[in-house]
């Protein structure tokens, strides 16, 4: 029988502790313990409580085939990029490749050739040829790996959030060669804000912040016997790399976009300026597993 407020927490951890999967066990017992620590800690109110519980099922509602508020906010308190970096590079203990996976990528882009483009309608902007190389611990090459690549358009939006852009405009899916490598044409992305129509623009509004994203390149890279590589390669040029409103740009993340001013050596519709960007990605050994996609 609960007498006072903390026999509430004492019969709540009680409950979880009879869990019979250790895992969820461990989970359940440290969420309620810290729930009901913050509860105390911030004496929340009970019309915070209901703006609160209001707010989880506004994220909810929120969450389309197209757009998902849930990770949006996670990125924004800095939750994904957290989870990433603890459970990549030794446990948290030394830099890694791997990144947020972010609120749009999408399952089944388009098989490209290499040295193809992903752009697939008019979309402005300079070119950029990618030549990427996918490694392991050791640096040697990863063949047959499957390099799932997107980013946003010159305008700052992704294909599924612009109606002017075709379905997969600026997606693409390509396999490394003997040597571990891919390339690619596009065209240069830019920075971009986040959506701010929801839950979370409220959040960035009231805190005083900014939306913005840098500018970026996202990839997701498959090999059975290989730890699924999410990454995103940032330009270190844009004027938000320092303050990312998703918390996701580690020095280990940070690109070589290289502005060329002169006509390109071999493709004569080129028009200058263009871009480039050699990048390696090394991949670590583990279970290949996809994660669910956040759009469809």
């Amino acid at each position: 029988m609960i007498e006072r407020q903390q026999d509430v927490t004492v019969a709540a951890t009680s409950v979880m502790e009879r869990t019979s999967d250790p895992r969820l066990r461990e989970i359940m017992v440290s969420l309620v313990k810290h729930l009901h620590g913050f509860v105390r800690d911030v004496r929340l109110t009970e019309a915070e409580f209901r703006e609160a519980a209001a707010i989880v099922g506004e994220l909810g509602k929120l969450s389309t085939d197209t757009h998902n508020e849930v990770i949006l906010i996670a990125g924004s308190l800095g939750v994904s990029s957290l989870v990433c970096l603890l459970n990549n590079g030794d446990q948290g203990n030394t830099e890694t490749a791997q990144s947020l996976l972010g609120p749009f990528w999408r399952l089944h882009s388009p098989h490209v050739e290499n040295g193809g483009s992903i752009v697939r309608s008019a979309t402005p902007g300079p070119a950029l040829f990618v030549n990427g190389r996918v490694v392991d611990r050791a640096g040697d090459p990863v063949t047959g790996a499957e390099v799932d690549v997107w980013h946003a358009s010159p305008v700052g939006l992704y294909e599924n959030q612009d109606p002017e852009q075709a379905d997969m405009n600026l997606r693409g899916k390509f396999t490394t060669d003997t040597d571990g490598c891919f390339s690619f044409r596009s065209v240069m992305m830019i920075g971009y804000p986040i959506p701010t129509d929801g839950v979370v623009g409220r959040l960035l509004k009231a805190q005083d912040r900014h939306p913005y994203r840098p500018a970026h390149l996202h990839a997701l890279i498959f090999k059975p016997g290989f730890k699924v590589l999410i990454s995103q390669i940032y330009d270190p040029a844009d004027p938000h790399i320092d303050s990312d409103v998703q918390f996701g740009v580690t020095k280990a993340l940070i690109g070589n976009f290289v502005r060329h001013d002169e006509a390109h050596p071999t493709d004569r519709d080129v028009g200058s300026p263009w871009y480039s960007l050699d990048h390696v990605y090394k991949m670590e050994a583990g279970d290949a597993v996809l994660p669910r996609p956040p759009i469809k």
